[in-house]
């Protein structure tokens, strides 16, 4: 009864937490857009410098919210990892895991070069 219970709430807690990062990843990619078209008219003077810059503050904060989407989708994949019955769903969301683990990554590491690139380059300015 209270096994039962606690995999309920587990299970409605994990799909609580994929809505949330679904919403997230609509939100980024809804912001990349305006923010995108907003930036296109403001291209005067070194159009390709100013371009590459918007692009790049484009990039950089859809990867941001990318990246907390994939951390909710892993905690998500934890939570039905804890209540999961079978070891054939336990292997499916290892592995499910560990993709989004790696995604998560590169991810960041993209990020991270980005902005110590943006960083060096306001130091030279």
């Amino acid at each position: 009864m209270l096994e039962d219970w606690i995999r309920e709430i587990t299970s409605a807690t994990s799909l609580v937490v994929e809505g949330m990062a679904a919403l997230i990843v609509a939100y980024a990619v809804a912001e990349a857009i305006v923010r995108l078209v907003l930036s296109i008219p403001q291209h005067s003077g070194s159009v390709a410098t100013r371009a590459h810059d918007a692009k790049e503050n484009i990039r950089l904060r859809l990867g941001r919210w990318l990246a907390l989407a994939l951390e909710l989708l892993l905690g998500a994949d934890i939570l039905r990892t804890a209540v999961a019955p079978s070891w054939s769903e336990i292997g499916q969301l290892a592995a499910i895991a560990t993709i989004r683990t790696g995604l998560n990554f590169f991810l960041q590491r993209e990020i991270d070069a980005a902005q110590a690139r943006r960083e060096r380059e306001a130091e030279r300015a």
